[in-house]
């Protein structure tokens, strides 16, 4: 490899660090979970997409392991090939079920399964309006796609009306409006009821990214479209945040939709089959989360309390009911020693900032799980405090 191109990586890295935009990965060596073991101690874990503390449940644990007595480690195959099991279809169709839609598809990430539901289902002559503040893999996937590319500002339904307007004037055969469920740098929930009837006036296609959302939001933790009473043409998802925590992703909607994936969407021909462990899991976690009112409402719970107290110690919050509460700080200096700060304080967080946010909005992200007691979050609370006062950002 030529030094020169090694010398302008090097460069590009040390510019990051100087910025303050270097990202630490520190080894847990526990499972995941309201409380953690990194560096040999233990931390109180207030960064983890676990929404329903079942990262480490044992009745998943228990499947996974079943599974891999009577199905084995992996496929090592593709799905059309040598790598559908009887689990997959299972959970395929349990997931449509769970949701409501005629059928589903399995992917080894929502990543994967964002970067492959446009492509497939959209050409030239068609568009997408895509909200301003959508996830990176929905920005990738429509990138793959030749459809036509507005942009609405984030859950302003003037501009979308406009870009909707927009779309249809220049011809577009097809038009889909393309949405995060929950905008996960800032806890905001898209306003799928209004999107929802501007789809229907434009006889638009709605597609909804429910990452963080499916499992706690809505009755029986169906989301958000359920939160807001509607429904909505195609949804995607994951099974490693409230789903249990692992791996995999998947696209739900109509059984023509579904069948044109199977057949086109690269992500899923040219992919492993995810493990028959993560899949039995994933069919256990749907049995405890269409039952879990009493999780959802502790998740709640502590969100209200942790909200409450942190603005009570003076932290500047973004508003919002979802259990994402982004503590902002402004620069990325400021948020990196507020997460190394806190980290002495045996408080686990990570520091949020550019490229994943916008230069000058960084943040601690803090997310609530239902394992938390009321004592983790008045250890977490004390720990904000002392260490807001020691750097200057609470009095």
């Amino acid at each position: 490899m030529p030094q020169s191109f090694l010398d302008a990586v090097a460069e590009t890295l040390t510019q990051i660090e100087a910025d303050g935009l270097t990202k630490v990965e520190r080894p847990i060596t526990s499972p995941q979970g309201a409380w953690i073991h990194a560096d040999g101690r233990k931390l109180l874990n207030l960064c983890a997409n676990n929404y329903l503390g079942l990262a480490d449940d044992p009745r998943l644990i228990d499947a996974a392991k079943s599974a891999l007595d009577s199905h084995g480690h992996g496929m090592a195959s593709v799905r059309f090939i040598c790598g559908t099991q009887d689990l997959h279809r299972q959970l395929e169709t349990r997931l449509a079920g769970f949701l409501g839609t005629d059928d589903s598809i399995l992917f080894a990430a929502c990543f994967d399964a964002n970067a492959a539901v446009f492509e497939p289902l959209l050409g030239p002559e068609d568009a997408i309006v895509s909200d301003s503040l959508n996830h990176a893999s929905i920005i990738d996937g429509i990138r793959l796609c030749k459809a036509k590319r507005y942009r609405y500002a984030n859950a302003d339904m003037h501009d979308l009306h406009a870009q909707l307007q927009a779309a249809r004037d220049a011809g577009a055969r097809h038009v889909m409006i393309a949405t995060d469920g929950v905008f996960s740098m800032d806890g905001y929930l898209a306003p799928l009821d209004r999107i929802t009837a501007l789809a229907a006036a434009f006889d638009a296609i709605t597609m909804v990214d429910d990452c963080h959302a499916t499992g706690f939001m809505g009755p029986q933790g169906r989301g958000t479209p359920a939160h807001f009473g509607v429904k909505v043409d195609i949804l995607t998802g994951t099974l490693g945040k409230a789903l249990g925590g692992a791996i995999g992703g998947y696209i739900a909607g109509p059984q023509p939709v579904i069948d044109l994936l199977r057949q086109r969407a690269r992500p899923y021909l040219f992919s492993n089959a995810l493990p028959p462990a993560v899949v039995a899991s994933a069919l256990a976690v749907l049995d405890i989360v269409e039952d879990g009112d009493d999780l959802r409402a502790q998740l709640f719970e502590n969100a209200r309390y942790w909200r409450a107290g942190l603005t009570g110690l003076g932290f500047d919050l973004l508003p919002g009911e979802h259990p994402i509460i982004p503590v902002m700080l402004g620069e990325a200096h400021a948020a990196q020693a507020m997460a190394r700060g806190l980290y002495d304080e045996g408080v686990y967080v990570s520091g949020f900032f550019y490229p994943v946010v916008p230069h000058g909005r960084a943040r601690i992200r803090t997310q609530m799980n239902a394992a938390l007691t009321r004592e983790d979050l008045d250890r977490g609370l004390a720990a904000f405090a002392k260490v807001g006062r020691a750097l200057g950002i609470v009095a």
